[in-house]
């Protein structure tokens, strides 16, 4: 079992992946457990010893602010808090983004700055470890002060209250804590609020996206090159030095990627007869390379948020100081996720254009991809589909973050909405993978009407390998299933070019 120590390092994207695709089981550091614990007996000795009113520890929370709560009702103020607050609605959360939850909310708390109980955050580690998922939903927060529905509901089982996924099933938290001899956790001051306040939600999303985003960047690219072949494409807009002059980084990048893993083919270096390719082939460095300039953009705001501590009031206790701010506003990711929905989706955008003019009937290429058009519709409404779905990422990418809706009374007048931006970047994320399935389907079709010339070492083992998926399409078949088995390559079999 290999096991990932959270001592408050700085956590690196790739590292959080890793813990996450290799299965990680996760445990806290010493430094981790004194900063915690330093902080959880500093908490109590300040509300012990002062009467001063500090926010969300003995008062109300939003505009209820300046309400005062005694000491002997502070335990069930933070129960109060947990309760009241998960009020989520929609669909639920898939466990995939739950998980990610689970471990950036223990990544925030382990820092010592939230003065929440050891006994809480191993409670945590202990859902993750054991893959206890709370039933979380989609709809609730508004991206501000922190994502305050979905992470009530995160916490609802540590309370003993709310619903888990367990091995497939849906129970109730009583039943996990009687199968596994836990307790509920009893809430001291603040505690409620440090689990509460937070971007985990939208950071979830966001790590999410951005790992999706990077694999459909090297996929768009490995399929359109396919297409490329398929369509009888010139090479020259990949070439080396047409690509630097512009001096983009990405590019650069996805113009080298072209070159290599069209390196030896026979299609790609045979005379052309046409003068030069529609832009959505002539312009492939450009478009998915402003993607993955903006992918690595993106990146640097994400990677920071994670290893950041963004719950309210903020503990320092070296300085003796409990803030009351804004950390948990989630601007930045609201930002960054809207940003990534329009670059992703334009990978799709470009990839439906590449679909249109394989099917167009255009270079030596029969019309919708199939003998005897006429009798068979071929991939004529394989393109409707595609069609239909860059339309609705089109109408997914109007940014969230420009929205703001005043809620508590006007104490929180400016919301980020990221969390709406969150879900719409992962419908966007998911619509293109349905995408990039079918430009394979059609760059798959169109590629076996070149034949006998060859491609490249590469391109003919991307084509053998979808083609023990999906088969050539000799005559009109149910396109359904064959769309939906080709989306399954690209997701679950289709390896990334390193």
């Amino acid at each position: 079992m290999s096991v990932y120590t959270i001592d408050n390092q700085w956590v690196s994207i790739d590292d959080f992946e890793s813990i996450l695709s290799l299965n990680y089981k996760i445990t806290l550091g010493e430094k981790s457990k004194k900063a915690i614990v330093d902080c959880r007996n500093f908490l109590d000795r300040k509300v012990a010893e002062s009467d001063k009113l500090i926010y969300g520890i003995n008062t109300g929370f939003g505009s209820l602010c300046n309400t005062a709560i005694s000491n002997q009702d502070l335990e069930q103020l933070q129960r109060n808090l947990v309760l009241s607050h998960a009020c989520g609605m929609g669909e639920a959360v898939p466990t995939k983004i739950v998980k990610r939850m689970l471990l950036l909310k223990i990544m925030g708390l382990a820092h010592g700055n939230s003065g929440v109980q050891l006994e809480t955050i191993e409670r945590l580690i202990f859902f993750y470890n054991n893959n206890i998922f709370p039933i979380v939903y989609e709809q609730g927060s508004l991206g501000a002060s922190g994502d305050l529905a979905p992470l009530a509901h995160l916490s609802l089982p540590l309370i003993g209250e709310g619903e888990v996924l367990f091995e497939g099933n849906k129970m109730p938290s009583k039943q996990i804590n009687d199968r596994f001899n836990l307790k509920p956790i009893v809430l001291k001051s603040k505690e409620g609020l440090a689990l509460l306040n937070g971007t985990q939600f939208m950071s979830a999303y966001a790590t999410y996206t951005l790992s999706s985003g990077y694999d459909l960047w090297n996929k768009f690219n490995q399929v359109a090159a396919l297409s490329l072949e398929a369509y009888d494409g010139r090479k020259e807009p990949f070439q080396q030095n047409v690509n630097e002059i512009r001096n983009q980084a990405g590019q650069i990048e996805t113009a080298t990627f072209f070159r290599n893993i069209l390196q030896g083919s026979e299609l790609i270096d045979r005379p052309k007869v046409h003068v030069q390719d529609p832009y959505s082939f002539r312009c492939i460095p450009q478009v998915h390379g402003a993607t993955k300039d903006t992918l690595d953009f993106c990146r640097q705001t994400i990677e920071r948020e994670i290893n950041a501590v963004t719950d309210n009031p903020t503990i320092f206790t070296d300085e003796d100081d409990v803030v009351s701010a804004g950390n948990f506003h989630g601007q930045p990711l609201a930002l960054a996720m809207d940003y990534l929905s329009i670059a992703i989706s334009e990978l799709g955008s470009i990839s439906e254009r590449r679909t249109y003019k394989l099917i167009s009937g255009t270079r030596d290429l029969p019309a919708f991809l199939v003998a005897n058009p006429g009798l068979n519709s071929g991939l004529m409404i394989v393109h409707y589909t595609c069609a239909s779905i860059v339309s609705q990422n089109k109408q997914l990418c109007t940014p969230a973050s420009i929205d703001t809706i005043d809620s508590s009374n006007g104490q929180e007048d400016h919301v980020s909405m990221g969390a709406n931006a969150a879900t719409k970047l992962f419908r966007i994320v998911d619509n293109c993978y349905s995408i990039l399935g079918i430009e394979l389907l059609t760059a798959a079709q169109a590629f076996e009407f070149k034949r006998p010339v060859m491609s490249s070492d590469f391109i003919e083992n991307l084509y053998r390998e979808y083609r023990k998926s999906v088969n050539f399409i000799s005559q009109d078949e149910y396109s359904a299933e064959k769309m939906i088995d080709s989306k399954q390559f690209v997701l679950r079999k289709m390896k990334r070019y390193e």
